[in-house]
């Protein structure tokens, strides 16, 4: 066991790599000799695996993991931290959006006795599509988790190592660790920190369109509730039926006005295949989940590791 580890899953961000590391080595050397920092590269499409290889020749406290494929982040803070051998672990992304100096804010906070500690990004400078996007995600992903998503707290945190041994029993083959910590519970803190632009002038990797496929395979993977939601609206489109049918048993009998009998059918028929259609597709999502996690498939594989002993 070592003091501190540093977990930054890298992809496309080439050339930000080194200035991370020395960000990082400035940050926690003050704090302690005993640390390593873990550079999770995600099969990038970039020349990210030769600028890791030369910065782990340079400095033995860096090791490197390549994945064998693109797993996406969220394997890739996996793979991280069952490399981690940190006391305590940090999480920080490889886009120095959140400066790596206030890394001895959140390990100072820590040492308080916290288990957990998250940083809130103050005064983000993302653009309005980006901002709204974030927000549509976290509202959809507390919705149809039943959690509380906040919207300042992103990937930027540290974790004592039990908190991590926590969540790796946790046999999830979809992960998002946002959800997974607030399930293992401990003892939790939240420190300010200033949210900075990419220096290297690009976007975000993370579309809406793959925030939203996130945002609905974790839910289907944390949480029953999309099934509940599909018994409620079962039941208020039944009643709404059976309101519509008195309506025209009232405009028929009582009022005496005649009604086109193919023309409910035909909006009968349309309405209860858009119902029947929705349910069996939610359902198949459920389905697909159960598929991916009774095959036991790990979440990564990893084709080359630098500077790590076993």
């Amino acid at each position: 066991m070592i003091e501190l580890s540093v977990v930054s899953p890298c992809y496309g961000a080439p050339t930000l790599l080194r200035q991370l590391v020395k960000e990082i080595t400035e940050a926690v050397s003050p704090l302690t000799e005993s640390y390593e920092i873990v550079l999770v590269e995600d099969y990038s499409p970039d020349n990210s695996r030769d600028i890791i290889r030369e910065i782990c020749a340079e400095d033995p406290h860096v090791k490197g993991i390549f994945l064998s494929r693109n797993f996406g982040q969220q394997s890739a803070l996996n793979a991280g931290y069952d490399q981690a051998r940190g006391n305590y672990v940090v999480t920080l992304d490889c886009d120095l959006q959140n400066p790596p100096a206030q890394i001895r804010d959140l390990y100072l906070k820590a040492k308080e006795g916290y288990d957990i500690v998250y940083a809130t990004r103050r005064n983000r400078p993302d653009s309005f599509f980006m901002t709204q996007g974030s927000h549509v995600f976290n509202k959809l992903m507390g919705f149809l988790t039943d959690t509380r998503q906040d919207e300042s707290v992103a990937e930027f945190a540290i974790f004592s190592h039990k908190v991590v041994e926590a969540m790796a029993k946790l046999g999830d083959y979809h992960r998002y660790y946002p959800l997974m910590t607030q399930w293992v519970g401990f003892k939790t803190a939240k420190v300010d920190v200033e949210h900075a632009v990419r220096s290297d002038g690009k976007r975000s990797s993370y579309s809406m369109r793959k925030r939203i496929e996130l945002a609905v395979t974790t839910a289907v993977s944390f949480s029953t509730k999309s099934l509940r939601l599909i018994v409620y609206f079962g039941t208020i489109i039944t009643l709404l039926a059976i309101l519509a049918a008195i309506a025209l048993v009232i405009k028929t009998l009582v009022m005496d006005t005649q009604v086109s009998g193919w023309v409910t059918l035909f909006v009968s028929m349309w309405f209860i295949s858009g119902i029947m259609i929705s349910v069996m597709g939610i359902i198949a999502v459920y389905i697909g989940s159960i598929f991916d996690e009774v095959k036991h498939r790990p979440s990564y594989l990893i084709s080359e590791t630098l500077n790590i002993e076993d």
